[in-house]
């Protein structure tokens, strides 16, 4: 029952949204509905193992095999949560920006929070494939209708490559019901697939499930979109892209693609691995040379999910464990940064670092957030940053190729160029001496101290004391390891 209410919580008060007019009451009403949503999650914690409240499976289109099967696992109880808590610190954050029709606004993205719920909880291809269209179309509206000069043309070159991944991944849906025995859409199902369909199918199949998700993470050369959607869309819209959405992809990886298609993926990780990887540095040279805030915020995401996917693909535990750590890790990481850089862009009307310096003599308390968040997403030793990077990088050297030590040291610099281009970011913004745009800005507010003081407190409580998210992920890593293992995927190095 827990899965279901992560759905209809903020699907019920989205569409109740469109009809309260007043701003106030609205944005009162959206900030209790994705707290009732962070309540449900955390309750589903504390029920971890006990299915009866886990899991729901009920009949939806029968007549095309398809189940409303839902389930919290481990990955989903963590971006879940990951969900509930950024929507709130997002609407926190936000309090103060006004917004045009903001019922509408409101109602778009609590539909577009039910549709992220459904894709990280639906263990049925068809309703998988439902809520994935679901979070697009809402977001969508969100980032052009509320975005900045250039939105109409970002938002919808973001649509037609989001649109063409999800048909793409729709005629593989259908192709791999029409093998099931049973002609089901089930997870179980499509598992079982894997004996079965010959390593041509799997080689065609892995494509069409890739490119989807390849567009939505972003992968290089499938990542055109992200950059500009990122500039041009209302804060709101930046950071949920940029926090959870892009998680959509990851977790269709882990979930969707390796253990169905593993002999595809074991074809075509030589090439997708170096496609990562490409992207990971060149992603970190343009970050390095970007003279606009939101654009080095935009591709160092790039590089640091880059980083995850080639994890994903080293196909050991510890790899596996230091993904899904990072997926909460960078979506409470970049939302934190993106916090910042919308609150200096509101009090100063700029987003160019050249324009941008001696912030710290103005605006002390959001200096602190800033680095302190800034070094956790360089991985910073003690910082939740570190936890997942490490274990992902460790896995990479682990992963059963030749070429493991050209993976581990394109990936090392990776997370190198990061910590240059982050620290070179922090020294132009916050220090040297006070720029004319900066002279007249304030100090953050109350509500915007309690919500980087709450992702501080969290960079720091992982960062410490690890071992709580290690000890939870620690079985569903390895369970999601030896699915891939057993349907005879590359085999792991450390024998998992």
């Amino acid at each position: 029952m827990i899965a279901v209410l992560l759905i209809v919580i903020p699907l019920v008060t989205g569409i109740a949204a469109f009809f309260i007019q007043n701003e106030k009451t609205v944005r009162a009403w959206s900030l209790f509905a994705s707290l009732a949503v962070l309540a449900a999650s955390l309750f589903g914690l504390f029920l971890s193992g006990n299915n009866q409240w886990l899991e729901y499976n009920h009949e939806w289109l029968q007549v095309m095999g398809s189940s409303f099967a839902l389930k919290l696992d481990a990955m989903g109880q963590i971006l879940c949560l990951l969900n509930a808590l950024a929507y709130v610190l997002i609407f926190i954050a936000t309090w103060n920006r006004s917004y045009e029709k903001a019922n509408r606004f409101f109602g778009l993205m609590l539909l577009t929070q039910a549709g992220m719920m459904g894709v990280f909880l639906a263990m049925d291809a068809m309703l998988f494939y439902f809520f994935w269209e679901l979070a697009l179309i809402p977001i969508y509206f969100i980032c052009s209708r509320w975005g900045g000069e250039r939105r109409i043309a970002a938002t919808f070159k973001f649509f037609i490559y989001t649109f063409v991944g999800s048909l793409l991944m729709l005629i593989g849906i259908i192709y791999l019901q029409s093998k099931t025995p049973d002609h089901s859409f089930s997870i179980s199902s499509f598992y079982h697939l894997n004996q079965t369909l010959s390593g041509k199918e799997q080689s065609f199949l892995f494509w069409l499930f890739f490119i989807a998700f390849a567009v939505k993470m972003p992968i290089f050369p499938f990542h055109t979109w992200q950059p500009e959607t990122y500039q041009q869309s209302t804060p709101a819209g930046t950071m949920v892209l940029s926090a959870i959405m892009v998680k959509m992809g990851v977790l269709g990886v882990i979930r969707w693609l390796m253990p169905v298609l593993s002999i595809g993926a074991e074809t075509w990780s030589y090439t997708v691995i170096p496609l990562a990887l490409i992207g990971i540095i060149y992603a970190s040279l343009i970050a390095y040379r970007s003279d606009d805030i939101k654009k080095l915020i935009a591709y160092s995401s790039i590089a640091h999910i880059g980083l995850m996917f080639v994890a994903v693909f080293a196909v050991n535990q510890i790899a596996m464990q230091g993904v899904i750590i990072q997926m909460f890790n960078h979506g409470i990481n970049v939302l934190g940064l993106w916090i910042v850089v919308e609150l200096i862009e509101r009090k100063t009307g700029i987003s160019k670092i050249s324009e941008l310096g001696g912030l710290a003599q103005k605006a002390p308390s959001m200096t602190i957030f800033f680095v302190i968040i800034a070094l956790a997403s360089v991985a910073l030793p003690l910082t939740n940053g570190f936890v997942g990077e490490f274990l992902m990088l460790t896995g990479i050297m682990r992963i059963h190729s030749q070429y493991y030590l050209w993976f581990t040291a394109f990936a090392g610099a990776g997370i190198i160029l990061g910590a240059i281009y982050t620290l070179r970011m922090i020294t132009k913004i916050f220090y040297g001496e006070v720029k004319e745009a900066v002279t007249n800005i304030t100090d953050i507010r109350w509500n915007e101290k309690l919500v980087l003081g709450v992702i501080v407190v969290l960079i720091f409580w992982w960062g410490i004391y690890p071992q709580s998210i290690l000890n939870f992920t620690s079985e569903f890593s390895k369970e999601i390891v030896d699915k891939i293992n057993i349907l005879q995927f590359l085999p792991s190095k450390t024998g998992l």
